[in-house]
Protein backbone atom coordinates (compact mmCIF):
# COMPACT_ATOMS: atom_id res chain seq x y z
CA UNK A 1 0.00 0.00 0.00
CA UNK A 2 1.41 3.42 -1.01
CA UNK A 3 2.15 6.03 1.64
CA UNK A 4 -0.63 8.25 0.27
CA UNK A 5 -3.27 5.55 0.95
CA UNK A 6 -1.75 4.16 4.13
CA UNK A 7 -1.42 7.53 5.89
CA UNK A 8 -5.04 7.67 7.14
CA UNK A 9 -4.81 4.13 8.53
CA UNK A 10 -1.57 4.93 10.33
CA UNK A 11 -3.07 8.01 11.95
CA UNK A 12 -6.56 6.74 12.85
CA UNK A 13 -7.35 3.95 15.32
CA UNK A 14 -10.90 3.90 14.01
CA UNK A 15 -9.61 3.30 10.46
CA UNK A 16 -7.52 0.36 11.65
CA UNK A 17 -10.51 -1.26 13.32
CA UNK A 18 -12.74 -0.59 10.33
CA UNK A 19 -10.13 -2.08 7.99
CA UNK A 20 -9.88 -5.22 10.13
CA UNK A 21 -13.68 -5.62 9.98
CA UNK A 22 -14.48 -4.39 6.46
CA UNK A 23 -12.08 -6.68 4.54
CA UNK A 24 -13.37 -10.00 6.03
CA UNK A 25 -16.95 -8.74 5.86
CA UNK A 26 -16.58 -7.72 2.21
CA UNK A 27 -15.15 -11.09 1.21
CA UNK A 28 -17.89 -12.89 3.14
CA UNK A 29 -20.59 -10.81 1.45
CA UNK A 30 -19.12 -11.45 -2.00
CA UNK A 31 -19.00 -15.19 -1.33
CA UNK A 32 -22.53 -15.08 0.08
CA UNK A 33 -23.94 -13.33 -3.00
CA UNK A 34 -22.08 -15.76 -5.26
CA UNK A 35 -23.50 -18.73 -3.38
CA UNK A 36 -26.98 -17.25 -3.45
CA UNK A 37 -26.77 -16.64 -7.20
CA UNK A 38 -25.63 -20.23 -7.87
CA UNK A 39 -28.44 -21.64 -5.70
CA UNK A 40 -30.92 -19.50 -7.57
CA UNK A 41 -29.62 -20.89 -10.87
CA UNK A 42 -30.11 -24.47 -9.60
CA UNK A 43 -33.66 -23.68 -8.52
CA UNK A 44 -34.53 -22.08 -11.86
CA UNK A 45 -33.13 -25.03 -13.81
CA UNK A 46 -35.03 -27.50 -11.63
CA UNK A 47 -38.26 -25.51 -11.98
CA UNK A 48 -37.96 -25.25 -15.72
CA UNK A 49 -37.44 -29.02 -16.03
CA UNK A 50 -41.00 -29.60 -14.88
CA UNK A 51 -42.62 -26.86 -16.94
CA UNK A 52 -42.85 -29.22 -19.96
CA UNK A 53 -45.01 -31.67 -18.01
CA UNK A 54 -47.31 -28.82 -17.01
CA UNK A 55 -47.67 -27.62 -20.60
CA UNK A 56 -48.37 -31.20 -21.76
CA UNK A 57 -51.14 -31.45 -19.18
CA UNK A 58 -52.71 -28.22 -20.47
CA UNK A 59 -52.61 -29.56 -24.06
CA UNK A 60 -54.27 -32.80 -22.95
CA UNK A 61 -56.98 -30.80 -21.18
CA UNK A 62 -57.68 -28.64 -24.26
CA UNK A 63 -57.81 -31.74 -26.49
CA UNK A 64 -60.30 -33.33 -24.13
CA UNK A 65 -62.42 -30.18 -24.26
CA UNK A 66 -62.28 -30.26 -28.06
CA UNK A 67 -63.41 -33.90 -28.15
CA UNK A 68 -66.27 -33.33 -25.69
CA UNK A 69 -67.48 -30.25 -27.58
CA UNK A 70 -67.35 -32.21 -30.87
CA UNK A 71 -69.34 -35.05 -29.36
CA UNK A 72 -72.01 -32.62 -28.09
CA UNK A 73 -72.27 -30.94 -31.44
CA UNK A 74 -72.62 -34.26 -33.29
CA UNK A 75 -75.38 -35.27 -30.90
CA UNK A 76 -77.30 -31.98 -30.42
CA UNK A 77 -75.97 -29.47 -33.01
CA UNK A 78 -76.14 -26.54 -30.55
CA UNK A 79 -74.44 -23.18 -30.96
CA UNK A 80 -72.77 -23.47 -27.55
CA UNK A 81 -71.15 -26.78 -28.45
CA UNK A 82 -69.74 -25.56 -31.78
CA UNK A 83 -68.44 -22.36 -30.10
CA UNK A 84 -66.77 -24.42 -27.36
CA UNK A 85 -65.27 -26.72 -29.98
CA UNK A 86 -63.58 -23.89 -31.87
CA UNK A 87 -62.26 -22.32 -28.63
CA UNK A 88 -60.67 -25.54 -27.30
CA UNK A 89 -59.37 -26.53 -30.74
CA UNK A 90 -57.68 -23.12 -31.21
CA UNK A 91 -55.98 -23.20 -27.79
CA UNK A 92 -54.81 -26.80 -28.26
CA UNK A 93 -53.43 -26.04 -31.73
CA UNK A 94 -51.49 -22.99 -30.42
CA UNK A 95 -49.93 -25.04 -27.61
CA UNK A 96 -48.96 -27.94 -29.91
CA UNK A 97 -47.16 -25.55 -32.28
CA UNK A 98 -44.37 -25.34 -29.63
CA UNK A 99 -43.54 -29.04 -30.19
CA UNK A 100 -40.89 -30.32 -32.57
CA UNK A 101 -42.59 -30.77 -35.97
CA UNK A 102 -39.72 -32.65 -37.64
CA UNK A 103 -38.70 -36.32 -37.28
CA UNK A 104 -35.72 -36.91 -34.95
CA UNK A 105 -33.68 -39.72 -33.45
CA UNK A 106 -34.26 -38.23 -29.98
CA UNK A 107 -37.04 -40.16 -28.26
CA UNK A 108 -38.66 -37.06 -26.75
CA UNK A 109 -38.54 -35.03 -29.95
CA UNK A 110 -39.81 -38.02 -31.98
CA UNK A 111 -42.72 -38.39 -29.55
CA UNK A 112 -43.46 -34.65 -29.83
CA UNK A 113 -43.46 -35.06 -33.63
CA UNK A 114 -46.01 -37.92 -33.40
CA UNK A 115 -48.21 -35.85 -31.07
CA UNK A 116 -48.08 -32.98 -33.51
CA UNK A 117 -49.02 -35.16 -36.51
CA UNK A 118 -51.83 -36.99 -34.67
CA UNK A 119 -53.25 -33.70 -33.38
CA UNK A 120 -53.30 -32.24 -36.90
CA UNK A 121 -55.12 -35.37 -38.14
CA UNK A 122 -57.56 -35.12 -35.24
CA UNK A 123 -58.23 -31.45 -35.99
CA UNK A 124 -58.63 -32.21 -39.74
CA UNK A 125 -61.16 -35.06 -39.30
CA UNK A 126 -63.07 -33.20 -36.60
CA UNK A 127 -63.38 -30.04 -38.75
CA UNK A 128 -64.62 -32.17 -41.69
CA UNK A 129 -67.17 -33.86 -39.41
CA UNK A 130 -68.40 -30.46 -38.22
CA UNK A 131 -68.60 -29.11 -41.78
CA UNK A 132 -70.52 -32.18 -43.08
CA UNK A 133 -72.81 -32.14 -40.04
CA UNK A 134 -73.65 -28.51 -40.70
CA UNK A 135 -74.29 -29.46 -44.37
CA UNK A 136 -76.62 -32.24 -43.14
CA UNK A 137 -74.42 -34.97 -44.69
CA UNK A 138 -75.00 -37.41 -41.87
CA UNK A 139 -73.07 -40.34 -43.31
CA UNK A 140 -69.97 -38.30 -44.15
CA UNK A 141 -70.11 -36.59 -40.77
CA UNK A 142 -70.28 -39.93 -38.93
CA UNK A 143 -67.37 -41.35 -40.95
CA UNK A 144 -65.09 -38.35 -40.23
CA UNK A 145 -66.24 -38.26 -36.61
CA UNK A 146 -65.22 -41.94 -36.21
CA UNK A 147 -61.82 -41.21 -37.75
CA UNK A 148 -61.36 -38.20 -35.41
CA UNK A 149 -62.13 -40.38 -32.38
CA UNK A 150 -59.57 -42.92 -33.53
CA UNK A 151 -56.98 -40.17 -33.93
CA UNK A 152 -57.93 -38.77 -30.53
CA UNK A 153 -57.42 -42.20 -28.92
CA UNK A 154 -53.99 -42.59 -30.53
CA UNK A 155 -53.18 -38.99 -29.62
CA UNK A 156 -53.96 -39.55 -25.91
CA UNK A 157 -51.84 -42.70 -25.93
CA UNK A 158 -48.92 -40.81 -27.48
CA UNK A 159 -49.37 -37.90 -25.04
CA UNK A 160 -49.15 -40.33 -22.12
CA UNK A 161 -46.00 -41.80 -23.63
CA UNK A 162 -44.52 -38.32 -24.16
CA UNK A 163 -45.41 -37.40 -20.58
CA UNK A 164 -43.62 -40.49 -19.32
CA UNK A 165 -40.54 -39.68 -21.42
CA UNK A 166 -40.53 -36.09 -20.11
CA UNK A 167 -40.81 -37.33 -16.54
CA UNK A 168 -37.83 -39.62 -17.06
CA UNK A 169 -35.78 -36.82 -18.62
CA UNK A 170 -36.77 -34.30 -15.93
CA UNK A 171 -35.99 -36.80 -13.16
CA UNK A 172 -32.56 -37.36 -14.66
CA UNK A 173 -32.01 -33.60 -14.95
CA UNK A 174 -33.19 -33.06 -11.37
CA UNK A 175 -30.81 -35.76 -10.11
CA UNK A 176 -27.98 -34.09 -12.01
CA UNK A 177 -28.89 -30.65 -10.58
CA UNK A 178 -29.21 -32.10 -7.09
CA UNK A 179 -25.77 -33.72 -7.34
CA UNK A 180 -24.26 -30.44 -8.55
CA UNK A 181 -26.01 -28.54 -5.77
CA UNK A 182 -24.80 -30.97 -3.08
CA UNK A 183 -21.26 -30.73 -4.40
CA UNK A 184 -21.42 -26.93 -4.46
CA UNK A 185 -22.96 -26.88 -0.98
CA UNK A 186 -20.18 -29.02 0.46
CA UNK A 187 -17.52 -26.84 -1.16
CA UNK A 188 -19.26 -23.68 0.07
CA UNK A 189 -19.54 -24.98 3.62
CA UNK A 190 -15.87 -25.90 3.69
CA UNK A 191 -14.83 -22.52 2.30
CA UNK A 192 -17.05 -20.63 4.77
CA UNK A 193 -15.62 -22.54 7.75
CA UNK A 194 -12.03 -22.02 6.60
CA UNK A 195 -12.59 -18.38 5.81
CA UNK A 196 -14.40 -17.78 9.14
CA UNK A 197 -11.41 -19.18 10.98
CA UNK A 198 -9.08 -17.03 8.89
CA UNK A 199 -11.19 -13.92 9.45
CA UNK A 200 -11.33 -14.59 13.20
CA UNK A 201 -7.56 -14.99 13.36
CA UNK A 202 -7.05 -11.79 11.35
CA UNK A 203 -9.46 -9.86 13.55
CA UNK A 204 -7.89 -11.27 16.72
CA UNK A 205 -4.38 -10.30 15.61
CA UNK A 206 -5.53 -6.82 14.59
CA UNK A 207 -7.31 -6.20 17.89
CA UNK A 208 -4.33 -7.57 19.83
CA UNK A 209 -2.04 -5.08 18.10
CA UNK A 210 -4.51 -2.28 18.81
CA UNK A 211 -5.22 -3.26 22.45
CA UNK A 212 -1.63 -3.82 23.56
CA UNK A 213 -0.81 -0.11 24.05
CA UNK A 214 -4.20 0.40 25.68
CA UNK A 215 -3.35 -2.34 28.16
CA UNK A 216 -0.05 -0.59 28.94
CA UNK A 217 -1.92 2.68 29.48
CA UNK A 218 -4.33 0.91 31.84
CA UNK A 219 -1.43 -0.48 33.92
CA UNK A 220 0.18 2.96 34.19
CA UNK A 221 -3.14 4.54 35.14
CA UNK A 222 -3.68 2.00 37.93
CA UNK A 223 -0.18 2.68 39.29
CA UNK A 224 -0.82 6.42 39.29
CA UNK A 225 -4.18 5.82 41.01
CA UNK A 226 -2.21 3.94 43.70
CA UNK A 227 -0.03 7.07 44.25
CA UNK A 228 2.93 5.46 42.46
CA UNK A 229 4.37 8.20 40.24
CA UNK A 230 7.65 6.42 39.52
CA UNK A 231 6.49 5.06 36.16
CA UNK A 232 8.41 4.96 32.83
CA UNK A 233 7.43 7.22 29.97
CA UNK A 234 5.84 5.71 26.86
CA UNK A 235 7.78 7.77 24.28
CA UNK A 236 5.30 6.54 21.65
CA UNK A 237 5.93 7.42 17.99
CA UNK A 238 2.49 6.25 16.81
CA UNK A 239 0.34 8.87 15.11
CA UNK A 240 -3.06 7.37 15.98
CA UNK A 241 -5.33 8.11 18.94
CA UNK A 242 -3.47 5.68 21.22
CA UNK A 243 -0.22 7.46 20.44
CA UNK A 244 -1.84 10.77 21.37
CA UNK A 245 -3.01 9.27 24.67
CA UNK A 246 0.50 7.97 25.40
CA UNK A 247 2.03 11.38 24.80
CA UNK A 248 -0.65 12.97 26.98
CA UNK A 249 0.20 10.50 29.77
CA UNK A 250 3.87 11.40 29.44
CA UNK A 251 3.08 15.09 29.88
CA UNK A 252 0.80 14.30 32.81
CA UNK A 253 3.48 12.22 34.59
CA UNK A 254 6.09 14.94 34.07
CA UNK A 255 3.84 17.68 35.45
CA UNK A 256 2.11 15.73 38.22
CA UNK A 257 4.65 16.78 40.85
CA UNK A 258 3.98 20.41 40.00
CA UNK A 259 0.29 19.74 40.54
CA UNK A 260 1.04 18.22 43.93
CA UNK A 261 2.98 21.35 44.92
CA UNK A 262 0.02 23.50 43.88
CA UNK A 263 -2.31 21.32 45.93
CA UNK A 264 -0.14 21.84 49.02
CA UNK A 265 -0.27 25.58 48.41
CA UNK A 266 -4.07 25.44 48.17
CA UNK A 267 -4.22 23.43 51.41
CA UNK A 268 -2.19 26.13 53.15
CA UNK A 269 -4.49 28.81 51.76
CA UNK A 270 -7.59 26.90 52.89
CA UNK A 271 -6.16 26.58 56.41
CA UNK A 272 -5.59 30.33 56.46
CA UNK A 273 -9.16 30.90 55.26
CA UNK A 274 -10.50 28.60 58.01
CA UNK A 275 -8.64 30.66 60.60
CA UNK A 276 -10.21 33.81 59.21
CA UNK A 277 -13.63 32.11 59.28
CA UNK A 278 -13.17 31.35 62.97
CA UNK A 279 -12.36 35.00 63.58
CA UNK A 280 -15.51 36.03 61.70
CA UNK A 281 -17.61 33.65 63.79
CA UNK A 282 -16.26 35.22 66.94
CA UNK A 283 -17.12 38.67 65.60
CA UNK A 284 -20.61 37.43 64.64
CA UNK A 285 -21.17 36.04 68.15
CA UNK A 286 -20.08 39.35 69.60
CA UNK A 287 -22.52 41.19 67.30
CA UNK A 288 -25.36 38.89 68.41
CA UNK A 289 -24.55 39.70 72.02
CA UNK A 290 -24.79 43.41 71.26
CA UNK A 291 -28.16 42.84 69.56
CA UNK A 292 -29.47 41.11 72.69
CA UNK A 293 -28.20 43.97 74.82
CA UNK A 294 -29.90 46.51 72.53
CA UNK A 295 -33.26 44.81 73.13
CA UNK A 296 -33.26 46.56 76.52
CA UNK A 297 -34.08 49.83 74.74
CA UNK A 298 -37.47 48.65 73.26
CA UNK A 299 -38.42 47.22 76.66
CA UNK A 300 -37.57 50.54 78.28
CA UNK A 301 -39.70 52.37 75.66
CA UNK A 302 -42.58 49.93 76.24
CA UNK A 303 -42.46 50.49 80.02
CA UNK A 304 -42.29 54.27 79.49
CA UNK A 305 -45.41 54.16 77.27
CA UNK A 306 -47.32 52.24 79.93
CA UNK A 307 -46.32 54.86 82.51
CA UNK A 308 -47.49 57.64 80.15
CA UNK A 309 -50.84 55.89 79.65
CA UNK A 310 -51.35 55.64 83.41
CA UNK A 311 -50.58 59.38 83.85
CA UNK A 312 -53.01 60.29 81.07
CA UNK A 313 -55.70 58.16 82.71
CA UNK A 314 -55.11 59.87 86.08
CA UNK A 315 -55.32 63.30 84.44
CA UNK A 316 -58.52 62.35 82.56
CA UNK A 317 -57.03 62.54 79.04
CA UNK A 318 -58.93 59.55 77.67
CA UNK A 319 -57.99 60.00 73.99
CA UNK A 320 -54.35 60.42 74.88
CA UNK A 321 -54.53 57.37 77.13
CA UNK A 322 -56.13 55.24 74.36
CA UNK A 323 -53.57 56.45 71.84
CA UNK A 324 -50.65 55.54 74.10
CA UNK A 325 -52.22 52.14 74.81
CA UNK A 326 -52.48 51.46 71.06
CA UNK A 327 -48.82 52.39 70.60
CA UNK A 328 -47.89 50.19 73.57
CA UNK A 329 -49.86 47.25 72.09
CA UNK A 330 -48.00 47.76 68.82
CA UNK A 331 -44.64 47.54 70.56
CA UNK A 332 -45.77 44.64 72.76
CA UNK A 333 -46.61 42.62 69.60
CA UNK A 334 -43.01 42.99 68.42
CA UNK A 335 -41.22 42.63 71.76
CA UNK A 336 -43.13 39.69 73.23
CA UNK A 337 -43.24 37.52 70.08
CA UNK A 338 -42.28 33.91 70.83
CA UNK A 339 -41.52 32.88 67.28
CA UNK A 340 -41.46 33.96 63.66
CA UNK A 341 -45.08 33.02 62.80
CA UNK A 342 -48.45 34.47 63.66
CA UNK A 343 -52.08 33.89 62.77
CA UNK A 344 -53.92 36.05 60.25
CA UNK A 345 -56.14 37.28 63.10
CA UNK A 346 -53.10 38.55 65.05
CA UNK A 347 -51.68 40.29 61.97
CA UNK A 348 -55.03 41.98 61.22
CA UNK A 349 -55.26 43.14 64.84
CA UNK A 350 -51.77 44.67 64.58
CA UNK A 351 -52.85 46.48 61.41
CA UNK A 352 -55.86 47.92 63.29
CA UNK A 353 -53.53 49.28 66.00
CA UNK A 354 -51.19 50.73 63.39
CA UNK A 355 -54.04 52.38 61.44
CA UNK A 356 -55.36 54.00 64.62
CA UNK A 357 -51.93 55.50 65.28
CA UNK A 358 -51.65 56.70 61.67
CA UNK A 359 -55.15 58.26 61.73
CA UNK A 360 -54.18 60.23 64.81
CA UNK A 361 -51.18 61.46 62.86
CA UNK A 362 -52.77 62.17 59.45
CA UNK A 363 -56.41 62.68 60.37
CA UNK A 364 -58.88 62.89 57.48
CA UNK A 365 -56.07 62.65 54.90
CA UNK A 366 -56.00 58.88 55.47
CA UNK A 367 -58.92 56.65 54.51
CA UNK A 368 -58.54 52.94 55.38
CA UNK A 369 -61.00 50.25 54.30
CA UNK A 370 -60.79 46.66 55.56
CA UNK A 371 -62.92 43.98 53.88
CA UNK A 372 -62.69 40.45 55.33
CA UNK A 373 -65.10 37.88 53.91
CA UNK A 374 -67.14 35.91 56.45
CA UNK A 375 -65.87 32.48 55.42
CA UNK A 376 -62.19 33.44 55.79
CA UNK A 377 -60.25 31.21 58.19
CA UNK A 378 -58.31 33.72 60.31
CA UNK A 379 -56.35 30.93 62.00
CA UNK A 380 -54.12 30.43 58.97
CA UNK A 381 -50.46 31.00 59.74
CA UNK A 382 -48.01 33.37 58.06
CA UNK A 383 -44.72 35.04 59.03
CA UNK A 384 -44.99 37.70 61.76
CA UNK A 385 -44.92 41.39 60.81
CA UNK A 386 -45.95 40.88 57.17
CA UNK A 387 -49.12 42.97 56.73
CA UNK A 388 -48.09 46.07 58.73
CA UNK A 389 -45.03 46.93 56.56
CA UNK A 390 -47.16 46.64 53.41
CA UNK A 391 -49.89 48.89 54.88
CA UNK A 392 -47.21 51.37 55.97
CA UNK A 393 -45.79 51.38 52.42
CA UNK A 394 -49.26 52.07 50.96
CA UNK A 395 -49.79 54.96 53.41
CA UNK A 396 -46.37 56.40 52.62
CA UNK A 397 -46.95 56.52 48.85
CA UNK A 398 -50.72 56.96 48.91
CA UNK A 399 -50.52 60.17 50.96
CA UNK A 400 -48.45 61.80 48.24
CA UNK A 401 -51.87 62.72 46.80
CA UNK A 402 -54.31 65.06 48.51
CA UNK A 403 -55.96 62.12 50.23
CA UNK A 404 -54.67 58.61 50.66
CA UNK A 405 -56.89 55.53 50.22
CA UNK A 406 -55.67 52.18 51.54
CA UNK A 407 -57.84 49.07 50.99
CA UNK A 408 -57.14 45.72 52.67
CA UNK A 409 -59.17 42.77 51.33
CA UNK A 410 -59.09 39.16 52.54
CA UNK A 411 -60.82 36.38 50.58
CA UNK A 412 -60.55 32.63 50.49
CA UNK A 413 -60.56 29.92 47.82
CA UNK A 414 -60.44 26.16 48.09
CA UNK A 415 -56.64 26.05 48.10
CA UNK A 416 -55.46 29.42 49.43
CA UNK A 417 -56.25 32.58 51.38
CA UNK A 418 -55.75 35.73 49.27
CA UNK A 419 -54.78 39.06 50.90
CA UNK A 420 -54.76 42.26 48.81
CA UNK A 421 -53.41 45.61 50.07
CA UNK A 422 -53.71 48.50 47.58
CA UNK A 423 -53.28 52.28 47.52
CA UNK A 424 -54.09 55.21 45.24
CA UNK A 425 -50.52 56.43 44.87
CA UNK A 426 -48.45 57.00 41.76
CA UNK A 427 -47.80 53.30 41.24
CA UNK A 428 -44.52 51.41 40.86
CA UNK A 429 -42.56 51.27 37.60
CA UNK A 430 -41.92 47.83 36.11
CA UNK A 431 -38.13 48.03 36.48
CA UNK A 432 -38.35 48.66 40.26
CA UNK A 433 -40.95 45.89 40.61
CA UNK A 434 -38.68 43.35 38.87
CA UNK A 435 -35.70 44.50 40.93
CA UNK A 436 -37.57 44.05 44.23
CA UNK A 437 -38.83 40.56 43.35
CA UNK A 438 -35.44 39.44 41.97
CA UNK A 439 -33.54 40.73 45.02
CA UNK A 440 -36.02 39.01 47.34
CA UNK A 441 -35.60 35.75 45.43
CA UNK A 442 -31.79 35.95 45.75
CA UNK A 443 -32.06 36.71 49.45
CA UNK A 444 -34.42 33.78 50.02
CA UNK A 445 -32.09 31.40 48.15
CA UNK A 446 -29.13 32.64 50.19
CA UNK A 447 -30.93 32.03 53.50
CA UNK A 448 -32.10 28.60 52.32
CA UNK A 449 -28.49 27.68 51.55
CA UNK A 450 -27.13 28.98 54.85
CA UNK A 451 -30.06 27.63 56.95
CA UNK A 452 -29.18 30.29 59.49
CA UNK A 453 -31.93 30.24 62.06
CA UNK A 454 -35.33 31.95 61.97
CA UNK A 455 -36.26 34.16 59.06
CA UNK A 456 -37.01 37.68 60.19
CA UNK A 457 -35.23 37.57 63.51
CA UNK A 458 -32.50 39.91 62.25
CA UNK A 459 -34.23 41.24 59.10
CA UNK A 460 -34.05 44.87 58.08
CA UNK A 461 -37.11 46.66 59.51
CA UNK A 462 -39.80 47.91 57.19
CA UNK A 463 -39.80 51.47 55.95
CA UNK A 464 -36.04 51.67 55.32
CA UNK A 465 -36.22 51.03 51.56
CA UNK A 466 -35.71 47.26 51.93
CA UNK A 467 -39.02 46.55 53.67
CA UNK A 468 -40.68 45.10 50.56
CA UNK A 469 -37.64 42.89 49.86
CA UNK A 470 -37.74 41.76 53.52
CA UNK A 471 -41.44 40.85 53.31
CA UNK A 472 -41.11 39.05 49.97
CA UNK A 473 -38.05 37.01 50.97
CA UNK A 474 -39.57 35.96 54.31
CA UNK A 475 -42.78 34.82 52.59
CA UNK A 476 -40.77 32.79 50.06
CA UNK A 477 -38.68 31.23 52.83
CA UNK A 478 -41.65 30.43 55.02
CA UNK A 479 -43.89 28.84 52.36
CA UNK A 480 -41.11 27.58 50.02
CA UNK A 481 -42.99 29.00 47.05
CA UNK A 482 -42.17 31.71 44.52
CA UNK A 483 -45.80 32.67 43.74
CA UNK A 484 -46.77 33.52 47.32
CA UNK A 485 -46.24 37.28 46.78
CA UNK A 486 -46.71 39.63 43.82
CA UNK A 487 -46.77 43.36 43.09
CA UNK A 488 -49.31 44.72 40.60
CA UNK A 489 -50.20 48.13 39.20
CA UNK A 490 -53.85 49.17 39.51
CA UNK A 491 -55.89 50.57 36.65
CA UNK A 492 -56.12 53.92 38.48
CA UNK A 493 -52.32 54.06 38.84
CA UNK A 494 -51.95 52.78 42.40
CA UNK A 495 -50.08 49.73 43.62
CA UNK A 496 -51.45 46.44 44.97
CA UNK A 497 -49.59 43.84 47.03
CA UNK A 498 -51.03 40.33 46.65
CA UNK A 499 -50.31 37.55 49.20
CA UNK A 500 -51.51 33.99 48.54
CA UNK A 501 -51.31 31.83 51.67
CA UNK A 502 -51.58 28.09 50.97
CA UNK A 503 -54.14 26.37 53.17
CA UNK A 504 -51.80 23.93 54.90
CA UNK A 505 -51.87 22.30 58.32
CA UNK A 506 -49.27 24.43 60.11
CA UNK A 507 -48.95 25.52 63.71
CA UNK A 508 -47.70 28.82 65.03
CA UNK A 509 -44.03 28.48 66.07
Amino acid sequence: MSSRWSAPFRKSLRAKILLAVIIPTGIMLAFFFGTTSQNRTFLIRTGRSYETNGRLGEISSELLGTEVALENYMAYRTFESIDSYYQHQSLADQAIQEFDINPSTDRVKLSEYKVYKLSQSFFSYSRKAVTLQRAKDTEGAKENYALSLKCYSLLQTEIEKLNSLLMERNASLYASNQASFNKFFNISTTVIILFSLLAFMLLYLSLSIIMKPLSNISDVAMRIAGMDFDVPLFNSQSEDEVGNICRAFDRMIVSIQAYIDKIWEKVAQENEMKEKELEMRELYASAQLRVLQNQINPHFLFNTLNTGAQLAMIEGADKTCYFIEQVADFFRYNIQQKGTAATLKEELSLVDNFIYIMKVRFGERLEFIKEVEEDVDCSVVLPRMILQPLVENCIKYGLKEDKGHVILKVSQTVFETVISISDNGGGMDEEKRRQILATAAEKAEFHEAKVSGSAGANDVPAGTGTGLINVTSRLRLYFHRADVFDIQTNEDGGTSFIIKIPRLEKKVS
